[in-house]
């Protein structure tokens, strides 16, 4: 398969710059993945696709205010870090810029509160830093830090909270899981009493969301390991549903990938934690989920791969087309699909 092949026409302007005032008011194209039909709603009428017994499973994660701008002690020199993966022992991985201006043991100041020194530099803008500071790291990040928005957003977030689920809860990742933005706590509710089950795993999102495929062999593309947990009592309730025939239906590509790692590792879900580079193309077999809640992605991107194996290239690539012809609201604060 060619990169190519996942190429599409997007207008800029339907790239979406700020998130919609209500979460749940975002358009829902539903895509039968088998036929291609196409219906148009709003993601509140997600309350009448899933059914008692079905299990949604989300992302918890929660992200970082990792965008940290500074300057080297020695000259000055503007210097912008994004905290990738935390690595133990104050050593974060992180992507530099610009990366030339850095070597090994250069001193990069945040504020008083806070200071990296690169320990290991690497290629493609990846370095190692030793961050050294006083107080709680986390607490510095939320005075000091950005969100970390992807580089087609050009507006200022106002509000922080808008690039978090309303379910954030486990501290780590560089991006959010855009899926699951769309949700409100009052929808959850309703599709809790509605006897929908609603599962949580983690995955902290990590560089493989700012790197671009560049191989036009796509199966010459090395995908960036990324952290991952499920629980004891989520594998078990997993487990169950898979043997009463209930539909599972990931949130998110991150989702996704937590589900079928874990699936395709241990033909089970189990309790565990680890780091996985699972890349899902045409061609995978899918042993965990039966449907997918996610947004429009990016033209040659591993994601648009991820939900045309799902489907179909042809498929979803008509789907996208008759999204840009309705003017949907494309990538992380755009409008949402349902695959099933």
């Amino acid at each position: 398969m060619k990169l190519s092949d996942f190429d599409y026409y997007l207008p800029e302007e339907l790239i979406a710059q700020m998130p919609i005032d209500e979460r749940d008011k975002s358009r829902l194209m539903i895509l039968d993945r088998k036929t291609g039909k196409i219906e148009h709603k709003h993601f509140y009428d997600i309350f009448d696709e899933l059914n008692k017994g079905d299990v949604l499973v989300l992302n918890d994660t929660k992200v970082i205010p990792a965008r940290l701008i500074g300057s080297k002690v020695d000259t000055g020199a503007v210097i912008e870090l994004l905290l990738l993966k935390d690595l133990g022992g104050n050593t974060w991985e992180c992507l530099s810029r610009p990366a030339k201006r850095l070597k090994e043991g250069t001193i990069i100041k945040f504020s008083d509160k806070l200071e990296a020194i690169v320990k290991v530099k690497k290629d493609d803008g990846i370095v190692h830093v030793e961050l050294i500071y006083q107080g709680i790291l986390m607490e510095i990040l939320d005075e000091l830090g950005f969100m970390p928005l992807p580089p087609y957003i050009h507006e200022k977030l106002k509000d922080k909270d808008r690039y978090q689920t309303v379910y954030a809860k486990n501290i780590g990742s560089a991006a959010a899981p855009t899926a699951g933005l769309h949700f409100t706590r009052k929808l959850l509710d309703k599709l809790r009493d509605k006897g929908v089950e609603i599962l949580f795993v983690t995955l902290h999102v990590g560089l493989g969301t700012f790197r671009p495929v560049e191989e036009e062999n796509i199966l010459e593309h090395h995908m960036h390991s990324e952290f991952y947990k499920m629980s004891k009592d989520v594998a078990d309730r997993l487990n169950l549903a898979k043997k009463e025939g209930r539909r599972i239906i990931a949130v998110g590509t991150t989702s996704t990938r937590t589900l079928e790692a874990i699936m395709h590792k241990y033909h089970e879900f189990r309790e565990c934690s680890g780091n996985t580079d699972i890349f899902i193309y045409p061609g995978f077999k899918f042993q965990a989920i039966d449907a997918l809640i996610t947004n429009f992605h990016l033209p040659k991107s591993t994601l648009l791969m991820l939900v045309s194996a799902l489907s179909s290239r042809e498929i979803i690539l008509n789907a996208y087309k008759v999204a840009v012809e309705e003017k949907y609201r494309f990538f992380s604060f755009g409008d949402a699909m349902f695959i099933k």
